[in-house]
């Protein structure tokens, strides 16, 4: 069974998967154009069944529809603490983002931050990309500013380098404190953690490397395996971002097949072995984000926490995705 871990050396303590929300946004947004919109009562359900039944934190970002994608998380937890629904709170990540702006925009913005998802702290703040018009020693400064003032609790960054995280982190104890985490995309089918340094890096530092994008955009369910026509059915910009293609589905045959029997063996679906996989392969270095626009999805998600894959099939997996 997996219990909740630390956080990098952090004193939070999270559960091995949380909620990731890229999808709760409106039309036009970055989040509608992979998964389409998701209604408000439907977000509220699934948030609650993942809450209820093993998660106990949610991962959102300003440029998620905007601020809609906090706005909708705000909404659903004040809900659910009215409701008395939830024996604690739950632990809320959230990302400034830093495309074309400078640090200055980190102080600016966070009052929004806090507004929309309507907490007075955000647990853990993370730079969404290396892509800031200012120093990372900069921002790294303002994020600080932010822990002092009590708007944020831990510092964390998104998509970094090994060399660029390692650099975070340093800037980090400078001000007595660590780097938390590096949200990256990580999966059974993309697996350049463990061959660019980041994860080797994450473990010596002692920093925690969160999973985005953990069921490679479905490719990881068996849905495209076991219906390849469905594959007509996905926006282009989903297929590009994880190469959905007939031909894909073909080279990954091999790991869809060892996935479908170990989903038999232990009485699980292929998704919820990816995800187990993906919690337990490293130990408890990395945790993971799948997202859910369907309560089944997010009921599927929650009970890939309630068993473990043994080493022995942990190991089979590993070299079968070596492979392909």
């Amino acid at each position: 069974m997996n219990k909740s871990r630390q956080l990098g050396q952090t004193d939070l303590h999270l559960s091995p998967l949380g909620l990731g929300t890229w999808q709760y946004s409106t039309k036009n947004s970055s989040g509608t154009s992979m998964w389409g919109n998701t209604e408000t009562e439907t977000v509220y359900e699934i948030i609650k069944h993942s809450l209820q039944n093993g998660m106990n934190w949610i991962d959102t970002a300003e440029i998620y529809g905007n601020g809609t994608s906090e706005t909708f998380i705000g909404e659903v937890t004040q809900r659910l603490q009215r409701e008395a629904a939830l024996a604690t709170n739950p632990f809320i990540a959230s990302k400034w983002f830093p495309l074309a702006r400078s640090a200055s925009s980190i102080a600016k913005t966070i009052d929004d931050r806090l507004e929309y998802l309507q907490v007075p702290t955000i647990d853990l703040y993370q730079i969404h990309q290396p892509t800031s018009r200012s120093t990372l020693r900069k921002q790294i400064e303002a994020m600080v500013s932010l822990a002092e003032q009590h708007k944020v609790k831990q510092i964390g960054v998104s998509n970094f380098s090994a060399k660029q995280m390692v650099k975070a982190h340093h800037l980090l104890q400078e001000y007595g404190m660590t780097l938390a985490s590096n949200q990256v995309k990580y999966n059974l089918l993309h697996r350049s953690p463990e061959k660019n340094g980041t994860l080797e890096a994450a473990k010596e530092l002692g920093i925690t490397i969160i999973a985005y994008s953990p069921l490679q955009q479905g490719l990881l369910t068996g849905r495209f395996h076991e219906q390849p026509e469905s594959l007509s059915k996905v926006s282009r910009f989903r297929k590009l971002q994880s190469n959905l293609t007939t031909k894909t589905l073909q080279r990954t045959e091999p790991l869809y097949q060892e996935l479908k029997r170990l989903s038999l063996n232990y009485g699980m679906t292929i998704s919820q072995i990816s995800l187990n996989w993906l919690i337990n392969a490293q130990g408890d270095t990395v945790l993971a984000i799948p997202g859910a626009s369907k309560i089944q999805q997010a009921q599927d998600n929650v009970e890939a926490l309630n068993f473990d894959l043994s080493n022995s099939d942990i190991e089979r997996l590993n070299r079968i995705s070596e492979g392909l």
